[in-house]
């Protein structure tokens, strides 16, 4: 059964995990530049399936960034172009302090990111 969604991330867990097994489209990039990707394949008609915010990190507190779009094109859905908008400008509210961080927490936050994908993935089987 072909997949109603593709993961789009800059996680590469999420990659190495999910990748095989599904429509999977990994750019290494930071976590604004992720949204950004998402919101121009929105314009392109996929709608969002996972909240661009989701989880209780803040953005650009952790690196990494996964979400769930639809795997067809129809026409622009504007509640999901609202919802990435609104997640690119709360970025700029927030400090980038992924440098800070050492391998480890890098790690932690990429595990973080893959349980949360995993979570919005096994809902799909209810769309």
């Amino acid at each position: 059964m072909k997949d109603k969604f593709i993961v789009v991330t800059n996680n590469p867990l999420v990659l190495n995990e999910l990748g095989a097994g599904h429509n999977t489209v990994y750019r290494e990039i930071s976590y604004e530049e992720i949204l950004k990707e998402i919101r121009d394949l929105i314009h392109k008609g996929h709608k969002l399936l996972s909240h661009p915010l989701s989880g209780s990190v803040k953005p650009k507190e952790t690196p990494y960034k996964s979400v769930l779009i639809s795997s067809e094109c129809g026409k622009l859905d504007v509640y999901s172009l609202k919802l990435i908008e609104q997640a690119i400008e709360a970025c700029d509210k927030f400090e980038d302090k992924s440098s800070k961080f050492s391998k480890q927490v890098w790690e932690d936050f990429q595990l973080v990111d893959f349980e949360l994908i995993k979570g919005a993935i096994a809902s799909t089987a209810y769309i």
